[in-house]
C-alpha cells in the first residue's frame, strides 16, 4: 500500500468522463460540481481510497498511470493518443535501456511516455524548434517526474542530429520525410524508424524517402477505437468514438545495397 503524500500528484476519479490529475498540498481543497475536497483528508489516504467531498460524494484517489499524465497534462498543441502511443512502443521496442531520437517535443505527451518506457538506464533525446513549446514540455515532463530521463533539445532536427548509435527515431513532424537520410545515419543496424502523420500525401513521402534510403519492414498502420457501453440487457458500442487521428509508419535499417520497393 502507497501512502499519498503532501505534493503528490493524484487521479481524482469520478467517472469515464468526470476526472481530475491534481496535485495535493497540504492545506488547499479542489473544488468540483460534486463539492469540495480538502486536500488534508487526501493526505496520508492510502491510493485506492475512496474520499468524500463536502456534499458526501465519494471520488477515488488513484495514482496517476503515464497515459494520465500524457492525456491531462498542460498543452498548446494536439498530443499523440494513448492508442497511437502504444502501438508506437510496441512497434519500436522500446524499454528500458533504449536510446531515442523524437521530433518534435510539443508539450511532451509523447516525450513522456517514451521517458517513462526507457528508464532508468535509456534516454530520449527530444527535439523542438519552437521555444515555447520546448519551455512548456520541460515543465510538463518535471511535473511528471521523468526530465531526468528526457532532454529537450530547442533546435530544428533538420540542422542534424548529434546522438549516434540511436536504437528508435520517432518523429511527429510536418516533413518527416525530409529526416529519414537522417535517421539512416544515426540508427543501429536494424534500428527502428518510427512516424505519426495525419495525411496520406505526407506518409506517402516518407514510405517513399524510406525505400529510397535502405530501409526494410516498411509498414503503415491506422488505428480506430471504439469503446463499448456495457450494462446488462443493453450492451453495445458507445456512439462516439476516436477515429482517425493519424497514421503510423514504422520501417528498419539494413545496409545497402537492397531495393525492396514494390511496383
Amino acid at each position: 500500500m502507497t501512502e499519498i503524500k503532501d505534493g503528490d500528484q493524484v487521479l481524482f476519479y469520478l467517472d469515464a468522463r468526470r476526472n481530475w490529475l491534481r496535485r495535493v498540498d497540504a492545506g488547499s481543497s479542489f473544488h468540483l460540481h460534486r463539492g469540495i475536497l480538502q486536500y488534508d483528508d487526501v493526505i496520508g489516504q492510502e491510493y485506492g481510497s475512496l474520499i468524500s467531498t463536502s456534499l458526501g460524494v465519494k471520488v477515488a484517489a488513484l495514482p496517476p498511470l503515464p497515459r494520465d499524465r500524457a492525456v491531462k497534462m498542460g498543452r498548446q498543441t494536439n498530443i499523440v493518443y494513448p492508442k497511437d502511443a502504444g502501438l508506437i512502443l510496441l512497434l519500436a521496442g522500446i524499454g528500458p535501456g533504449s536510446v531515442v531520437v523524437e521530433a518534435g517535443t510539443g508539450s511532451g505527451a509523447l516525450a513522456s511516455l517514451l521517458g517513462y518506457h526507457v528508464a532508468p538506464a535509456g534516454h530520449v533525446f527530444s527535439y523542438e524548434i519552437r521555444e515555447d513549446f520546448a519551455k512548456a514540455a520541460a515543465k510538463n515532463l518535471k511535473k511528471a517526474g521523468l526530465q531526468e530521463f528526457v532532454t529537450i533539445k530547442q533546435q530544428d532536427i533538420l540542422e542534424g542530429i548529434t546522438e549516434t548509435n540511436v536504437d528508435t527515431i520517432v518523429l511527429d513532424l510536418a516533413v518527416p520525410w525530409e529526416v529519414v537520410p537522417l535517421a539512416y545515419t544515426v540508427l543501429k543496424g536494424g534500428g527502428v524508424f518510427v512516424s505519426f502523420s495525419p495525411t496520406i500525401e505526407q506518409t506517402q513521402k516518407t514510405v517513399d524517402a524510406l525505400y529510397t534510403s535502405h530501409f526494410t519492414e516498411i509498414v503503415t498502420r491506422e488505428l480506430i477505437e471504439r469503446e463499448i457501453m456495457v450494462r446488462k440487457g443493453k450492451t453495445r458500442p458507445e456512439t462516439r468514438m476516436i477515429g482517425h487521428t493519424g497514421y503510423v509508419t514504422s520501417a528498419r535499417k539494413v545496409y545497402p545495397p537492397k531495393s525492396n520497393k514494390p511496383e
